[in-house]
């Protein structure tokens, strides 16, 4: 089965990440981004060998964010950010087939274990079963 793996973040931790300190987040250091990356990447690399990763991506930071919907009058309502601190937006995810739900569960673990600066916000690791089209609701 595939399942949509999803971390989140807010515009404060991706600003931390370029080393800019907020009540929200705290500053990352070069050594602790490239630990990040390096546990990521690892994941990603395991995964790839398994044959259980189909997609995985960062996202770019909130403030890039554009919010599309349509108003009373039916008209386009388009709202670009940066968005206020605490909301959290994905920030990146992973599409994974996996042959259970506690496999991709064990994935998840290992993904919410990613190391960073004292201080940083636990968000939780969002596991989504992906529909397969045969009319599961």
């Amino acid at each position: 089965m595939k399942y949509l793996v999803m971390v989140q973040g807010t515009q404060a931790d991706y600003e931390g990440m370029r080393g800019k300190a907020s009540e929200h987040a705290p500053a990352w250091t070069q050594e602790e981004l490239r630990a990040m990356y390096a546990h990521m990447g690892a994941i990603n690399d395991d995964l790839a060998e398994t044959g259980e990763l189909v997609d995985g991506q960062g996202l770019a930071e909130p403030a890039q964010t554009r919010l599309v919907s349509v108003d009373a009058d039916g008209k386009p309502a388009i709202t670009d950010g940066p968005y206020s601190e605490t909301k959290e937006l994905l920030a990146g995810y992973w599409v994974l087939d996996c042959a259970s739900l506690e496999r991709v569960t064990e994935i998840a673990e290992r993904v919410a274990r990613c190391p960073g600066p004292e201080g940083l916000t636990d968000y939780p690791v969002v596991i989504r079963p992906i529909l397969d089209g045969a009319g599961d609701v």
